[in-house]
């Protein structure tokens, strides 16, 4: 959805849990875990090592095992400070640790715009009037600072803005989670496995036990990088060493609630997942919500995964998807820990994209977060949680990784023109697409030689800083931050006007919502043209440029197919679903118009083709299910990457060409 500026509150809500989550070994972990970070140079001890020496002095203040108190900040923050500013949860610095005088968040879901979520032009749009939730008190999980300051006797604001001060706080609430459950301060981290489980913020086991092996996780593997502020920090491998495991019997002593079983939720084992099912009602003149039932993949496959932030705080969006009159969604992720919440079965059809089309062939997850709050950042653990809930999803239901099935809300089209200028940006500029493929398996690499004919968007995230504005009040810039977003222009020069979206019916802006003239990392586009360090591509109809320095690349050659008008066509028509001919549909279904968008895809240029599908159309408008009806034609579309967003063009329409070497 479209980022807007939120109200410091939140909503606390319960939460019912089916399992531990994993495959825990029984056996204790033996071996210590030793391969911190390499030993302090002189050059290390620059300002380039401070960080790192930051947790060398609070391992060493707190008896914490260096290695475990790295590992535990890299899936807090990966690391970096933000500047000072707090998570979408109220977390501040490397350790994440959360304030309750935080600006959290209850900003109704669909908050702003005109998007009918269900995008079904076969019923009235729906644009349903929803309350926010009343505040209730925040869970232990949001009050970690306020204890660290204690155990610490470090200020409050010191643990905010100081990021020495903040991994020590971090260290100090290891360190008596260790002791509250009876540990010793060992110096084998194989012996923290519960004060790490702890450490999550979690109130049950499964949610514990899912956030402490992705921990131990990154012990074994180990990792390095510069951090936002530039700051060098490692974390030696751990691979070497035997597999390991954890002593449950730890988890028994964390006094965390037991996980509740019988469950009936979609998740892969790896992760902590609960059941808060969106509630399929009937009600009014024949209406009903807030999904549809269905019978996917039976019925139709599901080709998209559409990645969504909430634009509110966890506890607040789960009591809005309890709402039958209103929207819908398959699950959402936490924040703090990356706990899952499934709404919807991926058999059933969620109403959240604003397309029906894209509905139908979809499952939707949500992310607590917000689009225009680029420093209300997106922990590592929700980032690990959904790209495991997202292979399990892809590897279910034969789902590529890669961008053309991994969308963005914001790469969702407009099912008609009108819609156009409603449809929602979100996750928005700020989500680290370029990480979360790396997550996924899939990373974004150079795939085509020298003389390609496309490109595949691949900006450096931290260093690519375009100025947005509006987050906070529109017209002002937003705070300089790395995205995964690269900026269009009509000319090889950075003061050409902007690239425009006739959609929109308006002219482009810098907008952090405007996604006229951007293009997003992972996407991909025929090659137009090049210029020094300009790169143009085909793009909305136009020749789009941007700069793409050979020494700071924003792109890298690709291969693949292209679709381009057949010989003779002037322009061909681009359309914002793909449904079929009239003659397909049977009696007491009725037909849907099938009318294009405004734009076209003119003689000469090229787009990437994302996928090949038959027109399909789902009729469902009755509670009941007996008159639903999957419809599908003879005529073939092909999904390509038109702007920000996809479209669909018909097959009769163009032709295939290979991408040049």
């Amino acid at each position: 959805m479209r980022g807007s500026v939120t109200d410091p509150t939140s909503a606390p809500g319960h939460r019912h849990l089916r399992r531990a989550a994993g495959t825990l070994a029984s056996a204790a972990l033996l071996l210590p875990l030793l391969g911190a970070a390499p030993a302090q140079s002189a050059t290390d001890m620059s300002s380039a090592g401070r960080l790192q020496q930051a947790f060398v002095t609070a391992a060493a203040e707190y008896h914490v095992p260096q290695s475990v108190l790295l590992a535990v900040s890299y899936l807090q923050s990966r690391w970096d400070w933000h500047a000072g500013a707090p998570s979408v949860s109220g977390g501040y610095g490397p350790m994440h640790l959360t304030d309750p005088r935080t600006a959290l968040a209850t900003t109704e879901h669909y908050a702003e715009g005109s998007e009918d979520a269900r995008g079904d032009s076969a019923r009235a749009a729906l644009h349903p009037d929803i309350e926010v939730p009343a505040d209730t008190a925040l869970p232990a999980r949001l009050r970690t600072l306020p204890r660290a300051a204690e155990l610490t006797g470090i200020p409050a604001d010191r643990l905010r803005t100081d990021p020495a001060a903040n991994v020590a706080g971090g260290a100090a609430l290891l360190a008596a989670a260790q002791k509250d459950m009876g540990e010793p301060l060992s110096a084998d981290p194989a012996a923290w496995y519960g004060a790490v489980a702890r450490f999550s913020g979690a109130d049950d086991t499964a949610t514990a036990a899912a956030y402490a092996n992705d921990v131990y996780d990154v012990l074994r593997t180990g990792e390095e990088r510069t951090t936002d502020d530039g700051q060098l920090v490692a974390l030696a491998a751990l691979d070497a060493r035997p597999k390991l495991g954890a002593d449950t019997a730890q988890l028994r002593r964390t006094g965390l609630r037991a996980a509740a079983a019988g469950d009936d939720v979609e998740c892969p084992k790896s992760v902590s997942c609960v059941s808060v099912p969106a509630p399929y009602e009937e009600f009014g003149d024949n209406d009903y919500g807030n999904h549809d039932l269905g019978d996917r993949p039976a019925s139709q496959r599901i080709k998209y995964i559409v990645i969504h932030d909430t634009e509110g705080a966890w506890d607040g969006v789960l009591n809005l998807i309890k709402d039958p009159t209103y929207v819908s969604w398959n699950y959402t992720i936490r924040s703090t820990d990356g706990l899952i919440a499934q709404h919807v079965k991926a058999k059933d059809v969620a109403w959240h994209a604003g397309n029906w089309d894209v509905n139908a062939r979809s499952v939707g997850i949500e992310h607590e977060g917000f689009l225009a709050a680029p420093d209300a950042w997106y922990t590592e653990a929700m980032y690990r949680s959904s790209a495991q809930l997202v292979k399990y999803l892809a590897h279910a239901y034969g789902i590529p990784l890669d961008r053309q099935h991994i969308l963005g809300h914001d790469n969702v089209p407009g099912p008609t023109t009108s819609t156009i200028p409603g449809m929602h940006t979100d996750p928005g500029p700020y989500w680290d697409w370029r990480h979360y493929f790396e997550l996924l398996g899939h990373p974004f690499e150079r795939t085509g030689g020298a003389h390609a004919g496309l490109v595949t968007i691949l900006p450096d995230y931290a260093s690519n800083q375009p100025v947005y504005s509006g987050c906070t009040t529109q017209g002002v810039p937003c705070t300089a931050h790395g995205s995964s977003e690269v900026r269009l222009y009509s000319d090889h020069d950075v003061n050409a006007p902007l690239i425009k979206d006739i959609g929109l019916g308006k002219g482009p802006t810098d907008g952090v919502n405007d996604l006229s003239s951007r293009v997003s990392t992972g996407q991909q586009y025929a090659l137009a043209d090049r210029w020094g360090d300009w790169t143009a591509i085909w793009y909305l109809g136009q020749k789009a440029w941007f700069r793409n320095p050979a020494k700071q690349a924003t792109a890298v050659p690709a291969s693949g197919l292209l679709v381009t008008p057949k010989d003779g066509l002037a322009s061909v028509p681009v359309y914002g679903r793909a449904y079929p001919e009239k003659e397909a549909y049977p009696a007491g279904v009725p037909a849907q118009s099938v009318v294009p968008l405004p734009y076209t895809v003119p003689a000469g240029q090229k787009y990437v083709v994302g996928d090949t599908m038959p027109g399909e159309y789902y009729y469902a408008v009755t509670f009941t299910t007996d008159s639903h009806r999957v419809v599908i034609g003879k005529d073939l579309c092909y999904e390509i990457q038109y702007g920000h967003r996809v479209a669909f063009v018909r097959a009769a329409d163009v032709r295939l060409v290979p991408s040049a070497g």
